[in-house]
């Protein structure tokens, strides 16, 4: 391959690949066309991409940004799969790629990274199990908010109490039986 065509590719991944914090690395020699088709489409459709990369030129691209620790997964043949979209996270292109590799056997995975932390070819099932940015920020309120219904649930209870008791005195009064004073 000729200088200028890896200085256009070399070019390309760094556009392409510019504001991406993560992604995940795998190996799909040997998986049929047809499944590979399937897997891309099905992907795409969830705003995740899979780009086939030369080693040598993506290391390049990657060395000193958020992307360098895939260098260390890159050999022999890769295709990165990474979010496209706004709507998908390196957590859930992980899921996406667990549930693939339960459907074809020769799907391997190669590494991950994920806000400049690495994962290996054994951990992307670790990596698949943390929470994505939308699950991490409902946490964060649910969090937030439990002391305070717990400050308005015992605020409340001595009134709830008073009107449980007010109405079984109406109850007894209206059906004509009397109340004892207690002692």
């Amino acid at each position: 391959m000729s200088k200028p065509v890896k200085n256009l590719i070399a070019s390309a991944y760094a556009k392409e690949f510019a504001d991406l914090t993560g992604a995940v690395l795998i190996d799909i020699r040997g998986v049929e066309s047809n499944d590979n088709n399937a897997l891309r489409t099905e992907l795409a459709g969830k705003s995740i991409k899979v780009r086939v990369i030369k080693n040598s030129l993506a290391k390049g691209v990657f060395k000193d940004g958020e992307l360098e620790g895939l260098n260390d997964f890159l050999e022999g043949p890769a295709a990165m799969v990474y979010p496209a979209g706004e709507d998908a996270s390196v957590v859930g292109v992980a899921r996406e790629l667990i549930d693939w590799a339960k459907k074809l056997e020769n799907l391997e995975f190669k590494g991950a990274v994920m806000d400049g932390s690495s994962f290996g070819p054994d951990e992307i099932k670790k990596l698949s199990e943390y929470p994505t940015k939308e699950e991490a920020q409902a946490k964060v309120v649910q969090i937030v908010l439990t002391p305070g219904q717990n400050l308005v649930s015992a605020i409340t209870a001595p009134g709830k109490n008073l009107a449980g008791i007010i109405k079984t005195i109406q109850e007894k009064l209206e059906a004509g039986e009397t109340i004892a004073k207690v002692g």
